[in-house]
């Protein structure tokens, strides 16, 4: 099935083989729905995923999936790009990547460049089942954006490279999460992928095949070798 949809400001098209939508997207809806069912509140699951594997996409085509399927209760897709430091406060702030003290914006997207204080308070309000605001990332303002949504659905599904990172701090997010996801790629396929997001950002081919192997090739490692187990893995190749 071809999906199209606007995410961060960009365009995306994608393709879900029927074959996976039968045999694990409206499974995994249904396993959902009986958990709230179950549970009687608000339901948050939490999909982690390296940079560059459709998680973003993903979780928007079950949303879609979700309202067009009778006896699916509709889920809320929201993402943790919307907690991104801003642009001028990476750009006046230093790191130290390899022993370099670096501008923060040249590895933008790493763990260190999100406000993770942020971000744990607004996902206690939704693990709390409050009706609260929810930030998104335009990469087209290379900002993020507050309280663009509204969280009130049953079932939230939160979407990030890093929500079972685990790392001091990070390794508390996942403990607010009812069920976790964690969708795996290979790096080949994930390093084109980002060369090519990138470039469609402004950027010269050159340039954003720098930026791709100096920082998100990093964020990516990071994201497959230090998150925690869980609940269930989905591999891009069998969607």
């Amino acid at each position: 099935m071809e999906y199209k949809v606007n995410i961060n400001g960009l365009d995306i098209e994608a393709n879900f083989s029927q074959r996976s939508i039968d045999e694990i997207l409206l499974p995994l809806l249904q396993r959902l729905t009986n958990m709230q069912k179950e549970k009687g509140s608000r339901v948050l699951v939490m999909v982690a995923a390296p940079p560059g594997a459709g998680k973003s996409t993903l979780v928007s085509f079950l949303e879609k999936l979700s309202k067009e399927t009778e006896g699916i209760t509709p889920i809320q897709a929201i993402g943790m790009d919307g907690f991104h430091m801003r642009q001028e406060y990476l750009v006046s702030h230093t790191t130290v990547r390899d022993g370099e003290e670096i501008p923060m914006v040249q590895i933008k997207g790493a763990p260190e460049t999100f406000d993770l204080t942020g971000l744990m308070e607004r996902v206690s309000s939704v693990a709390k089942a409050e009706i609260c605001g929810w930030p998104i990332y335009d990469r087209t303002l290379h900002n993020p954006v507050d309280n663009v949504i509204t969280v009130d659905g049953d079932i939230v599904l939160l979407e990030g490279n890093y929500l079972l990172l685990n790392r001091q701090g990070w390794d508390e997010l996942s403990k607010m999460a009812d069920y976790t996801i964690f969708i795996k790629a290979d790096e080949k396929l994930l390093r084109n992928r980002l060369i090519e997001r990138k470039a469609l950002s402004g950027n010269s081919t050159s340039d954003a095949t720098s930026f791709v192997d100096f920082s998100d090739m990093v964020n990516v490692r990071t994201c497959l070798q230090e998150s925690k187990p869980a609940d269930l893995v989905i591999n891009v190749e069998d969607l």
